[in-house]
């Protein structure tokens, strides 16, 4: 006879609201096993008791059927003595002191909740909150864990006896949704004009629709903040919203209703669409048909349009009504934390919206829209926020409790614990307070749910970053300062679970250097505990300091008068002509002249000065905007060669002089060969100069491992050349997916470089 016995499991990973305990219900009738399962503060945990045979079928089941949001991450099991179990049961959630469990984010709309959401006969037929264990708000409405209804905003709603009885029916597909609720008892869609006035309609989601047809604009409460929402084919409708929100010329984010609508306005790989149609729906940048309706002002200067599908139930009710594309972009005012609280809401976009669709739930914890590219196959994360956090990264070694505070521009923040790393959702510029208090609500939200109380707090070496500030001002944590680039490299070896030595390419903006300057074209070799600087871009004055990064044609006078010495620029260029004479001789003083110059290697600032010199770009509204245009601009189906320039390796580290590569660049500028082939020869140059760069390293270390991070290779023209040639010999290149490769992945190298250093100190 079969033997029975008794096993408890201690599940770990996303087991909780994600309808795992109902599962685990189910499974256990339908094979006759007996005990109990329940949430604690450290997972799932459960006993099973029967025929060992039909224990070893429960355990195969369970890893194989789990509910589609769960993610196993671990199983313990104990083998006990049978206690006769009689029947199997749901327990109670236990509460605890040692809280540890993992969260699943927000996620889009379910199949069957949309079915439901459409069907007339339904009671929950056109409701806006409409969800089940399987789908809906998250990570925004949760306030502390166990992931109980108590513990989220949702604990004002009483639920009716229809879902309550849903609610207590682990048959069910809401037993134990914490957000379910219907018309009768969950919360309601209001309409308001900028004077917070109700208006008095049978349907608020129709009229608003009504609204958005007659060119109005509207703010929208989603499942993480607002958004400002217009007609996309309305060019009117998106100039003023531009103008109302001071946002010149940054693209913003289109919402289409499905599939077929994207696939009549955009072109969709096979990989684009699996990213657009995924739970976590996030904004996808995709290359724009030509003879598109959607307004051109929705992203000005751009082939691509960044769109997403819906993932609330409210945003399917949108199109319900003939809407085809809508702007979906943050609600806020530019450079701002996206606004999450109604009464905040209703006063600081009361100038740019007309009215405001809102609701009564409330969001706990702001989380703005997720951003990706395609690259090879693969998501390529630029922004990591709703939908994808909080999910952990797995680390490649044991860490300490580290709280990393990350950088100025595109904040996150990461915390570890073991060899897990949760990056906070993206929070933004730290340059004005609304950031800065996500910032810090962020800190607070994330340590609480995952119960991590940091020992360690990594830091940037800038001075006058706020984070920094921050994190020096944590008297009772360990501090340790992380330089901005090695941060960059190891952000991207931790995501790809690398331990050895390599080469480090880092390649952005600006970052504080080790020597006091502004670094952002480096080359490394090292690891996370220690990393040299083996190669650069030859430095050039950075005239007038954040001045330079606003106005680009002040990089090109820099290039030109450092690089090619003696030339007139502004003869040379017609588009220098046009720059207000004394300015222009005030920058070649700046350059030439000042006792004490801020100078830079930034490969970010390169891609300005070109950019000005072609003249894509004189002065920017937004971070990025003139090598973004550069890039758009750059013929892609042209076999072009790079410019010429030359390794200097007489000490440590090289110099990478590009002199040669402005003196060719000029010269086709000046016999009027067209802009696109020498926007294409520039890309072409630089993947060239990583490439030669990374072979001479190789030859003087033997390394074939190269990392390529900073946010010049969200580029994706010169990172697949870059690739390319350097896979073509022999190298094995790592770069980045599921984290930024901007500045949102840096606070994920601090921790690993903080956590690699504290291992060191421990075993030493």
């Amino acid at each position: 006879m079969p033997k029975t016995v008794r096993i408890h499991m201690h599940i770990k990973g996303v087991v909780q609201g994600v309808g795992f305990r109902p599962f685990v219900y189910n499974l256990a009738q339908s094979l006759g096993v007996k005990g109990w399962v329940n949430n604690t503060v450290r997972g799932v945990e459960l006993e099973i008791e029967g025929e060992e045979p039909v224990l070893l079928k429960f355990s195969e089941r369970m890893n194989e059927e789990a509910p589609p949001l769960a993610l196993i991450e671990e199983i313990t099991a104990t083998r006990l003595a049978p206690v006769n179990y009689e029947n199997f049961v749901i327990k109670d959630s236990e509460g605890g002191e040692e809280k540890f469990t993992l969260l699943s984010p927000d996620t889009a709309t379910c199949p069957q909740c949309l079915e439901e959401l459409k069907d007339p006969e339904n009671r929950r037929y056109r409701y806006p909150f409409i969800n089940c264990t399987n789908c809906g708000p998250r990570f925004t409405i949760i306030k502390d864990v166990p992931y109980d209804r108590s513990l989220t905003t949702m604990a004002g709603f009483l639920m009716c006896p229809d879902c309550q009885r849903e609610y207590d029916d682990p048959r069910d597909r809401r037993f134990h949704a914490q957000p379910n609720a219907c018309p009768a008892c969950g919360p309601q869609v209001s309409l308001l004009d900028g004077q917070d006035r109700p208006s008095e309609v049978k349907d608020p989601v129709a009229e608003a629709v009504t609204l958005l047809k007659k060119g109005h604009i509207l703010a929208v409460k989603g499942l993480g903040g607002y958004h400002l929402v217009c007609d996309a084919f309305n060019s009117s409708a998106v100039q003023v919203l531009r103008s109302r929100k001071n946002r010149e010329a940054k693209p913003f984010a289109v919402m289409m209703p499905d599939m077929e609508t994207v696939k009549k306005h955009c072109l969709v790989s096979r990989e684009e669409e699996t990213a657009l149609s995924s739970q976590r729906r996030p904004i996808v940048l995709l290359g724009k048909k030509a003879g598109s309706p959607v307004a051109p002002e929705v992203a000005p200067g751009n082939r691509c349009l960044g769109v997403m599908l819906p993932y609330s139930p409210l945003h399917y009710l949108l199109f319900d009504q003939g809407l085809e594309v809508l702007v979906m972009t943050s609600g806020n005012k530019s450079g701002d934390a996206i606004e999450y609280v109604d009464r905040e809401a209703l006063t600081n976009l009361r100038d740019i919206a007309d009215f405001f669709l809102s609701h009564n739930r409330d969001i706990h914890i702001r989380t703005d829209d997720s951003v990706v590219r395609i690259f090879r196959g693969k998501e390529m994360v630029l922004r990591r926020s709703r939908g994808y956090v909080p999910l952990p990264l797995k680390l490649p070694f044991q860490v300490d409790n580290i709280l990393a505070v990350g950088g100025e521009l595109k904040n996150t923040l990461c915390l570890t614990k073991g060899s897990r790393a949760f990056l906070s959702q993206h929070i933004g510029d730290l340059e004005n307070l609304s950031n800065m208090q996500a910032f810090e609500q962020a800190v607070e939200h994330l340590q609480k749910v995952f119960n991590i109380r940091p020992r360690v707090v990594a830091y940037d070496l800038h001075p006058d970053y706020l984070s920094s500030k921050f994190a020096q001002e944590m008297g009772k944590c360990a501090q340790v300062a992380v330089q901005h680039h090695h941060a960059h490299v190891a952000s991207c070896m931790a995501e790809n679970g690398l331990m050895e030595e390599v080469i480090g390419v880092a390649f952005d903006g600006s970052g504080y250097g080790t020597d006091g300057n502004i670094w952002g074209g480096e080359f490394f070799v090292g690891s996370y505990g220690n990393f040299a600087r083996w190669a650069h871009l030859e430095y050039v004055p950075l005239p007038g300091g954040p001045a330079a990064i606003r106005q680009p044609w002040r990089m090109a006078v820099s290039y030109l008068s450092t690089l090619l010495p003696g030339s007139m620029p502004e003869r040379f260029l017609p588009e220098l002509q046009n720059i207000d004479g004394q300015k222009l001789a005030m920058v070649k003083g700046l350059v030439t002249h000042a006792h004490k110059k801020l100078l830079t290697s930034s490969a970010g600032r390169l891609f300005d000065g070109v950019a000005a010199l072609l003249g894509v770009r004189q002065e920017i509204s937004y971070e990025g905007q003139a090598a973004i245009e550069l890039e758009q601009l750059a013929l892609t189906d042209v076999n072009v060669p790079g410019y010429s320039f030359t390794i200097k390796k007489d000490t440590l580290p090289w110099k990478i002089e590009l002199g040669p590569m402005f003196d060719e660049l000029i010269a086709d500028r000046l016999n009027k060969y067209p802009v696109e082939m020498i926007a294409a020869r520039f890309h072409k140059t630089v993947a060239d100069l990583i490439f030669i760069g990374c072979m001479n390293i190789r030859k003087e270390t033997g390394i074939k491992g190269v990392v390529l991070s900073g946010g010049v290779f969200q580029n994706i023209l010169l990172l697949s050349q870059t690739v390319q040639l350097l896979e073509r010999e022999g190298f094995t290149v790592y770069t980045h997916s599921k984290v930024p490769a901007n500045d949102g992945g840096i606070s994920l190298g601090q921790a690993v470089i903080a956590g690699a250093g504290v291992r060191k100190r421990r075993n030493f």
